[in-house]
């Protein structure tokens, strides 16, 4: 299993950045285990409908802070927007520090803590931010405006596993120009990477095997925002947006979700627009899990035997390497790729040319 020493990537094992770690409808008010960035972790609905994630051992004696309680006697779990350890009671507020132990009325030791993460629900996806240095957010989650609109049509979201592959091989997608054809049989005409700070872009337009009649053209702006969370809006024939985020779970091994929204042709939608969504979704999952059996049984790409017609790679995987350094350091990776790229053989954005 390719691990991230064998990218050299960087100081970091896992990625700094907002990452999805659960569907929005995952979280109730009772405590879940979830492994996720390699550590055990606990998650919960507070009493205000705040969605809550902690590293899951009690510093008291390490009991899981999802773990069942058997007893009938058992106190509740979660109070208020807080969690009580199974085994001693101990109980914990949203911001990881231990605010009560209820046999024990002197100073709380100030190691009574676990680590909080910040935690921001948005479009269906509950997001946590990490960063191995535990700082501040540095940048917002992209915006969705879509999935408020009355006129846009949204569903669940595909929970579709875990890949045991690293995320860099997904994220090589972004700018791999030359795979659309082989993999989704889609003829290119145009396409463009642009990086600009934590966004990673591309603007690609053509045909599209699944995705488009025969003679259609699908527009592509397809986006990063920091390492895992991709949002790409179709227009043509069916206007669309994709969602598509991607967490290490472990250090080689990925989760991924996938979600499509979709425009209405009425107003208010009918169920004929109901059916295209339904129609859209599936197409737009059929066209990702193609590349999906690629990543199951690739090698992993340590390096990239380029050619100067294939895509930018070497500037996204520069990119990249700003959310596995310390952010002191992200200005330095960020110049070696912002900008404007295009592919050598294949027509530029028109849009783009035209600024040019």
């Amino acid at each position: 299993m390719a691990k991230t020493a064998d990218y050299n990537l960087g100081n970091f094992v896992f990625p700094r950045g907002w990452l999805m770690v659960a569907r929005a409808s995952d979280v109730t008010a009772k405590p879940t285990a979830l492994r996720m960035l390699g550590r055990e972790l606990v998650m919960y609905r507070g009493a205000s409908s705040r969605t809550v994630l902690l590293d899951a051992y009690c510093p008291h004696m390490g009991a899981h802070l999802a773990a069942e309680q058997t007893s009938g006697a058992a106190a509740k779990r979660v109070e208020g927007d807080s969690i009580r350890c199974p085994y001693h009671s101990w109980r914990f507020g949203p911001d990881g520090w231990c605010d009560q132990i209820p046999y024990f009325d002197g100073p709380i030791p100030p190691a009574a803590r676990v680590r909080a993460y910040p935690v921001e629900e948005r479009f269906g996806c509950v997001f946590a931010w990490h960063d191995p240095e535990e700082g501040e957010p540095d940048h917002p989650l992209p915006a969705l405006p879509e999935w408020d609109h009355p006129q846009w049509m949204r569903g669940d979201y595909d929970d579709l596993g875990t890949l045991d592959v690293h995320p860099q091989e997904i994220l090589d997608n972004l700018v791999d120009t030359r795979h659309f054809g082989p993999i989704h049989g889609q003829r290119m005409a145009y396409f463009d990477s642009i990086f600009d700070g934590v966004v990673g872009r591309q603007i690609s337009g053509g045909g599209h095997e699944t995705m488009t009649s025969e003679d259609g053209v699908l527009d592509v702006d397809a986006f990063y925002t920091g390492p895992g969370i991709l949002i790409a809006r179709y227009s043509g024939e069916t206007d669309a947006v994709q969602i598509i985020c991607h967490t290490p779970k472990e250090d080689g091994v990925t989760q991924v979700w996938h979600g499509i929204v979709t425009r209405a042709l009425n107003t208010p939608p009918t169920a004929d627009d109901a059916a295209m969504r339904t129609q859209y979704h599936a197409a737009g999952l059929a066209a990702f899990l193609q590349d999906f059996e690629i990543w199951r049984t690739k090698a992993p790409a340590f390096t990239i035997l380029r050619v100067p017609t294939d895509g930018p790679f070497h500037r996204s995987r520069a990119w990249y390497r700003q959310f596995y350094n310390p952010r002191a350091r992200a200005a330095d990776y960020q110049k070696r790729a912002d900008g404007v790229h295009h592919t050598s053989g294949v027509a530029p954005a028109p849009h783009l040319q035209a600024a040019e």
